[in-house]
């Protein structure tokens, strides 16, 4: 397992070409030039985009939501978070400040599945219908690439029916990864391949929701 890459590292210089997969050692001081401005870019880029702040939700009779946050210390950073609405339609939620992206799954009642981000679809899929009886699971997205400090979108825990509160050390840009699943009651969600290191089953309404923390892929030999 390679030693872990936190938000904040990133924003040392050498750190940040590890994460690129690229060695300084074997760079030329031109190439070194080229590097260290790209990386000057990305900094400014991330600097310009506004801080989410403590989100805003307002409270909905039927509408149920869990929260994926990060501790750190006193704060607690929200990454992403699943409502299920009082319609009866799941939505993966995943907080940014740039007013624009906007990613997020939709489960519809009629079975589609969305994945949009900039108001496009980018993957599309047929699932069971959420109108009559559920069985077995259905995946809602595994989920990596985390940095909630850097977005910035404080979770409040009284917006939420539900936290699964993340130490630190486990989802991070590269490591780590969030999977959602609907399930059947009593039915185990479908296989991540990876070690779950943490799992909340929420029982609220039909079908469950699960959501799982992985750190590493799983040792075959385990």
């Amino acid at each position: 397992m390679k030693d872990f890459i936190s938000e904040h590292d990133l924003e040392n210089f050498d750190v940040w070409l590890k994460y690129q997969g690229v060695e300084a050692t074997s760079l030329t001081a031109g190439d070194l030039v080229t590097w260290r401005g790209l990386f000057d870019d990305v900094r400014a880029r991330a600097a310009a985009i506004p801080k989410v702040g403590l989100m805003k939700l307002r409270p909905i009779s039927g509408e149920y939501r869990y929260a994926v946050a990060v501790r750190e210390g006193a704060d607690l950073w929200l990454t992403l978070w699943v409502k299920r609405s009082k319609k009866g339609e799941f939505f993966v939620m995943i907080p940014r400040g740039d007013g624009e992206s906007d990613p997020h799954t939709s489960y519809h009642l009629d079975g589609t599945l969305h994945m949009k981000s900039y108001g496009m679809v980018g993957i599309s899929k047929k699932r069971q219908p959420l109108t009559g009886a559920f069985r077995g699971n259905e995946g809602l997205g595994v989920y990596a690439g985390h940095g909630p400090k850097g977005v910035g979108a404080i979770c409040n825990p009284l917006d939420f029916s539900g936290i699964v509160e993340v130490g630190p050390g486990v989802l991070g840009p590269r490591e780590g990864t969030v999977v959602v699943d609907l399930v059947e009651p009593d039915c185990e969600p479908m296989d991540c391949f990876n070690e779950v290191v943490q799992q909340q089953v929420f029982r609220d309404v039909v079908p469950w929701v699960v959501i799982r923390i992985c750190s590493r892929p799983r040792d075959p030999s385990r």
